[in-house]
Formats: structure tokens, C-alpha cells, sequence
């Protein structure tokens, strides 16, 4: 193959913004830079060849030669038009490519040299192979492309020249200008051709893949208008019908309630396949009733929102003082609870229980907690609960099912984190529906109860942010492993002075306030409230105490109606007789003188403790024991072992040996209607025995050793040793009975007087 002649050329130039013109290539533009027209006049008055070439940066509006690259098109004017704005359209055939070799400026545009490259032939079978890829590729690409004419472009292409075929196709790729630039400076056809291939396989594979995204959302887009088209229409129709779409508004309300709730991620997608499962179904079936409650329910219970809580211990000590009096431990427990909750973030939870008797301030005092912290209250009362489902719920496949106790109560308190009182959790039971007790072992277990499981929500609850606290009158009935899971408090009830000070500082305001009175009407001295609480209650708690303080207001409100607003009484003991009437309690009465077979001992009862007289009586018979008085399985033990220790040491207290062949023994404890039992009675019932049979008179103010009982006996010192001296006050202890005893008119026989005995105080348990 021959060497062509190089040949130069010069020529005006025109630089191009965005645009780079191919040899054989038709292309029309504007133009309208000063420079550029000028360059464009001088080619029409000569030959109308002009050299075009593409800038660099397509913002610069007066390039340089540094500018403007070097490879361009000769190209020829076919047509020129001035347009009335002053710039020109022109309408330009490529003809060869140039590099620009020396510029001249002349007269405000560029004149530059330009060496014209030959065209190159290009034969062999590769580059036939190589046009019939290309050419096949081209259709692909004409066919995906919105922008190209097919029959134009296949027109066009079909030509056997692999330089002109590689120049058309260049002109028309939509690909951007440093890329067609590159295309230009190839001078080989088939070098060129291998990139135009290149280039056309990305470009197909780019647009097969908008072809799939632009089916998708279309058919996507013809689905939304075609349901909107029938909705519409249904509204439409039933608007002419006179009917409501309720169902409709109704599960787009739904739709967005499940939206805005902030549900967990499996929550969500559970209830939005509900939704689309109640859509489907007639608006007025049982099973749509179904899916919408459980709806209702997904969406009331709370899953995000918590109340912002109060750590300020200061805050929480007043208003622990401020709502009880006392129970010191119980206090302090909870701001010690409170105290860790400002250092740790997520501390472990722990579930108090209070256990006492009752009207001690269980309840309240969880209130107060709530109060303290700035939390949710809500209060669940276990009593006679026996269904598992009231803890669980109920599985959706039962009519009229219901969620669990546990989750209705969270709905109510609208909070994750509220303070959950389980009140009476000891008088709980269990039948053939299972047991509720079980059931509430995840629910208080602070390791399980993040997951716990409602039948019929069917989904995980978090329960972990809850304070629950529980109540119980008693721990035995309470199950081991349930118990297990409680920090115990126990709440033993409060002495006389306690008693006191909650009547003066919280009870009589509040019953003054709830009859109408004021304190100008009314007022109460201090030995008024001891009256109420030795004569007319007697109880751990303060229930009966508020009664009877209630019972005194009403009378004197009945007194102001009658007389005027302007009455006032003041209240004390004498006044409290006058309107409460009889005592119902009295102090336990001591034997006067020292009597044969009449022993006292003590009684521990949750009040104190009282005075337990035990009486034995002898008659002719055959060695018979009769125990009477409503004794427990342990005092009667007590007293068959009594029995045998008085045969077993007969002779030593001057008794006969065969006393029990011909006498019948009786031994009686007062107030028979009474339950009484505990383990201490034995040497009570023992030294009464004794004392009837050896026909010697009990000690009424002598107590014997142990601190377990009370020996009124002349014979102590055969029992036990010479006597020390020691008064009741110094013996003190607990009980031999069990609860508390009250006047039994039958021993009421004048042989007693008035002895009411120092209890210790550690009985009551005073930090209760």
C-alpha cells in the first residue's frame, strides 16, 4: 500500500461547545460568538471550507488556542441563514479529519494550519466480521433507544466502507463529548470500530436494563390507575346509591394508625397482612369483626412511647412523707431503687412485694411510688382470678377473645413504662382452665419478660420497662417458684403511737373534708385518737381506725346542720364514748389473788400481744382428758405431753400415782370461739395441771423462765428452782396462743383486777 501525500491546509476555525462533527456527517448548529461569524463570513467568500474542532470546557466564551483540541473536521457550508437576533445558522458537511499544526489570528477570529489525514481502506475478513457485530449491535441499540429512527438509522449504517461506517455510527451515540473526541483522534477503521463495539455493548446492556425498570413501573403506574379508575368508579356508584364507603375511609384510617404507631418491624408487617386480609372480606362478616378488633388492639397497645422519669430523690422523700408516716425501711428501699435508676440507664428490674395485713398502706404506697417517679399507675387485683387466660388472653380462634389482663392494662396506661401493681397476688387459684399463678412466672421474670407472648396478639411485647409491684396479705399460698422471682418487704402493721400520728396528720383531715366540716367546726385532742384505737378498733392497719373517725365527723356534721355553721366541738375521750357508745374492746384483766389451776400466759396476735388465761378443772372419772376452746393440733400436743410430764413426776409434786384412775381432767383456754395454737403452751397447760392436782394456788405476777409463757405458780420453785424475782415486764415474749382473745364473761367472776402488760416493741415490728 502506497504512502499518501501529506497535505496542509488553511482554513478559519470554528470552535464547538458539546458538540463533535464526524466526517460524513450532516450537522446543524448556531452560531454566535463574534469571533466565530467572522471566521464563518471569511469561509463563505472563499471556498466555504472551515476547520471545525470542540472546546475543552464548553463554559469558556472566548477560547484560546490551548482551548480548543487540536483534532477536528474539515467540513463543507452547505447552507447559511441569518437569523433576525443576529446569529447565523448553518448547516455543515464533515469531509475529512485534521490536527490543527499552527494558528494565525487574523482580523478577530483564528486561522490555523491544518494537516488533512488521509482515510485509511480497511479489507481483510476481520474487519467484515467486525462491521456485521457492530452493525448488529447498532440495531440493539436503535431498537432500546427512544431517540433514534429505526429505518433511518438501519439506512444509514448500510454501507461498505468500515471508516464511514464507524463515523456514522459515532455521530449518532448519545454518549458524551470527551468519548466522541476519542472517537475522532482513532485513526484506524477497525481500531475504531472494536471501540465503537465496546461502547455499544454497555450502551445496550444500560438500556435493556431501563427497559425492565421502565416495564416495572409501568405496569406498577397502569395497577395504581387502574384501581384508583375503580375506586373512584365504586364511589361514584354507591354515592349514587345513597350508601357510605365506610370500609373503605375505615382501612385507610387503619392503614395510617398502623403507620404513625411505631410498631416493631414484624409487628408492622403482621398487622399491615391483617389489613389486606379485612379488605378482602365482606364488610360485615364475623370474621371481619375479628380481624378488626385485633387491629384495634395492635394499634392501641403502646410500643414506643414512655413517660419521661423523675430521678430526683429529694422530690421522691417528700412525697413518700408527705402520703405515709413510718415504714422507714420501706422508704428507704425505694429510694435506694430510685438511686441506682439515676446512675444505670437500663438497670435489671426488680419486683417488689409488699406482704402484710390489711389497711397497713400496701396499695397506697405503690401509688405513691408511681407518683414519686412520674409514672403511669395502673392496678391489677389478682383476687379469685383462676383462668390462665386472664393472664395470657385468649387465642383468637375463640369467640369473643380477648387479650390478657396484663396487656389491657398496658392499652390503659398508654405508657411502656408504667408502674404495674399486681394487688392480691396470694388469693389467687387454679382449676381445671389452668393455673394464672404459672402464667405469671415470665411476666415477673426480668429475663423472659421482654418476649412476653399474649394468645391473642400473637406477637412478642416488651414488658421490661414495666415496675411491677406486687401485693399479698401472706407469702405461704403464694408458689415457691413465683415467689422466688419477688424482693419480699414485709409490712407488719403499726404500734398505738404510729396509729396516732396517721390519724392526726391523714386520716381526720380527710374525713373532715369528705362530711363538709372545717376545722373551725371540729377538732381532735390526741387522747381522742388512743381511745378510738384501745376501745374501738383493734387491728394491724388503720381501716377500721378511719371508720370510726368518719363515724365521729358525720355525727358532728349532723350537729351543724341542726345548730348552725357556726358550731364547734372539740373531740376527746369523754366525747369519743358519748358517739361511738359502748367500747367493743377492753384491757385484758390479771388475776387479783393467786388461784389453784388458773395459769396466765401471753398470745401473740398481729396487733400485739394480749393476756391467755388457761383453766383446769378436776372431777371424779377414769383418767379422761377434755380439751376445750377451740384449740389447734399443736396446743393439743402441747397438752397430752403436759399430761404425761405431770404422771411422769407425780410423786416429786406430792401427787398421787393412780390420780389418773379415778379423775377426770378439763382443761379449758377462754374465748371459744377463738382459733389459738402455736408451740409455746406446753409449760402453761403443765403447770396448770399441776397446780389443780397438787391442790396448790399459781403465782398471778410471777412468769417463768423461757420467755415463752407466763407461770403464775407457788409451786415454781419445784418446777424450776427458787424464784429470782423477775416481774412480766422483765420475761416478755411471744405468744402461747394465737389470736387475739377477748372478754369471756364466764371468768369474769371478780378474782381479777385491771393488769395490762408492757409488750416489747420488737413484736410489732415497729419499722412496719
Amino acid at each position: 500500500m502506497e504512502t499518501p501525500l501529506e497535505v496542509y491546509e488553511t482554513l478559519p476555525i470554528v470552535p464547538l461547545r458539546d458538540v463533535v462533527v464526524f466526517p460524513h456527517m450532516m450537522m446543524p448548529f448556531v452560531i454566535g460568538r463574534p469571533s466565530s461569524t467572522r471566521a464563518l463570513e471569511h469561509a463563505l467568500m472563499k471556498d466555504k471550507r472551515i476547520f471545525l474542532a470542540a472546546q475543552h470546557d464548553a463554559s469558556v466564551d472566548d477560547p484560546r488556542p490551548e482551548d480548543i483540541f487540536t483534532m477536528g473536521c474539515v467540513a463543507n457550508v452547505v447552507q447559511s441563514l441569518k437569523l433576525p437576533d443576529g446569529n447565523i445558522k448553518v448547516l455543515v458537511e464533515g469531509v475529512d479529519r485534521a490536527r490543527a499544526v499552527e494558528w494565525k489570528e487574523d482580523k478577530g477570529f483564528y486561522r490555523v494550519v491544518v494537516k488533512v489525514l488521509a482515510k485509511q481502506r480497511e479489507t481483510s475478513a476481520d474487519a467484515e466480521q467486525t462491521m456485521s457485530r457492530v452493525v448488529a449491535l447498532f440495531e440493539q441499540y436503535v431498537k432500546l433507544s427512544n431517540n433514534l429512527h429505526y429505518d433511518a438509522m438501519i439506512a444509514a449504517v448500510r454501507v461498505d466502507d468500515p471508516g464511514k461506517l464507524a463515523d456514522t455510527i459515532a455521530a449518532h451515540l448519545l454518549i458524551g463529548v470527551d468519548e466522541k473526541q476519542n472517537l475522532l483522534e482513532i485513526i484506524s477503521p477497525l481500531e475504531r470500530l472494536n471501540r465503537i463495539a465496546g461502547i455499544l455493548e454497555i450502551e445496550v446492556d444500560k438500556l435493556q436494563v431501563d427497559r425492565k425498570i421502565q416495564s416495572r413501573v409501568k405496569k406498577q403506574m397502569e395497577k395504581a390507575q387502574k384501581e384508583y379508575y375503580l375506586n373512584e368508579k365504586m364511589k361514584a356508584i354507591q354515592k349514587e346509591l345513597g350508601r357510605k364507603d365506610e370500609k373503605g375511609n375505615e382501612v385507610d384510617e387503619l392503614k395510617k394508625k398502623i403507620e404513625t404507631s411505631k410498631m416493631p418491624k414484624d409487628v408492622e408487617e403482621k398487622a399491615i397482612q391483617e389489613l389486606k386480609r379485612l379488605e378482602a372480606m365482606p364488610p360485615m362478616s364475623a370474621e371481619a369483626t375479628v380481624s378488626r378488633n385485633y387491629l384495634d388492639w395492635l394499634i392501641a397497645v403502646p410500643w414506643q412511647k414512655k413517660s419521661r422519669e423523675s430521678r430526683d430523690l429529694k422530690r421522691a422523700e417528700e412525697i413518700l412523707n408527705e402520703d405515709h408516716y413510718g415504714l422507714e425501711k420501706i422508704k428507704e428501699r425505694i429510694l435506694e431503687f430510685l438511686a441506682v435508676r439515676a446512675l444505670v440507664k437500663k438497670p435489671k428490674a426488680t419486683i417488689l412485694t409488699f406482704s402484710g395485713p390489711p389497711g397497713v398502706g400496701k396499695t397506697s404506697l405503690a401509688k405513691s411510688i408511681a407518683r414519686a417517679m412520674n409514672r403511669q399507675f395502673v392496678r391489677l387485683s389478682l383476687g379469685g382470678v383462676r383462668d390462665e387466660a386472664e393472664i395470657r388472653g385468649h387465642r383468637r380462634t375463640y369467640i369473643g377473645a380477648f387479650p390478657g389482663q396484663i396487656i389491657q392494662m398496658m392499652k390503659k396506661a398508654g405508657t411502656m413504662n408504667p408502674v404495674f401493681l399486681l394487688d392480691e397476688v396470694d388469693k389467687m387459684s387454679m382449676d381445671f382452665r389452668g393455673d394464672p399463678s404459672a402464667a405469671l412466672l415470665e411476666v415477673l421474670d426480668p429475663e423472659q419478660n421482654n418476649t412476653f407472648l399474649d394468645h391473642y396478639l400473637d406477637v412478642e411485647y416488651d414488658l421490661s420497662s414495666v415496675m411491677f409491684i406486687c401485693t399479698a396479705n401472706v407469702l405461704h399460698t403464694v408458689p415457691q417458684a413465683l415467689r422466688d422471682r419477688m424482693e419480699v418487704m414485709q409490712l407488719a402493721g403499726y404500734t398505738e403511737l404510729e396509729k396516732v400520728q396517721i390519724a392526726q396528720k391523714f386520716l381526720a383531715p380527710k374525713a373532715i373534708e369528705n362530711v363538709g366540716l372545717t376545722n373551725d367546726n371540729i377538732t381532735f385532742v390526741e387522747e381522742a385518737f388512743s381511745t378510738i384505737i384501745q376501745r374501738y378498733t383493734r387491728e394491724a392497719g388503720v381501716r377500721n381506725l378511719e371508720r370510726e373517725i368518719s363515724s365521729v365527723c358525720r355525727k358532728v356534721a349532723r350537729k351543724v346542720v341542726g345548730e348552725g355553721k357556726s358550731f364547734s366541738q372539740e373531740i376527746n375521750s369523754e366525747k369519743v364514748t358519748q358517739y361511738l357508745g359502748v367500747p367493743r374492746f377492753r384491757n385484758t384483766m390479771a388475776e387479783e389473788t393467786n388461784e389453784i389451776g388458773i395459769a396466765t400466759g401471753l398470745a401473740w396476735t398481729e396487733v400485739g400481744g394480749e393476756i391467755l388465761v388457761t383453766e383446769a378443772t378436776l372431777m371424779p372419772g377414769k383418767g379422761h382428758l377434755t380439751l376445750t376452746g377451740k384449740l389447734g393440733d399443736v396446743m393439743q400436743e402441747s397438752a397430752q405431753a403436759a399430761m404425761s410430764y405431770v404422771r411422769s413426776k407425780a410423786e416429786e409434786f406430792g401427787i398421787a400415782k393412780d390420780f389418773n384412775k379415778r379423775t377426770d381432767v378439763h382443761v379449758h383456754v377462754p374465748e371459744g370461739a377463738i382459733p389459738k395454737d402455736g408451740p409455746s403452751a406446753g409449760i402453761t397447760l403443765a403447770t396448770a395441771l399441776v397446780s389443780a392436782l397438787s391442790r396448790n394456788p399459781i403465782r398471778k405476777d410471777r412468769e417463768g423462765p423461757g420467755g415463752h409463757s407466763e407461770k403464775r405458780a407457788g409451786l415454781v420453785e419445784r418446777l424450776h428452782g427458787p424464784d429470782d424475782g423477775r416481774g412480766p415486764e422483765d420475761c416478755a415474749g411471744p405468744a402461747d396462743g394465737g389470736a387475739p382473745p377477748r372478754r369471756d364473761a364466764g371468768r369474769a367472776r371478780g378474782r381479777r383486777r385491771r393488769h395490762h402488760y408492757a409488750l416489747n416493741p420488737s413484736w410489732l415490728m415497729a419499722d412496719g
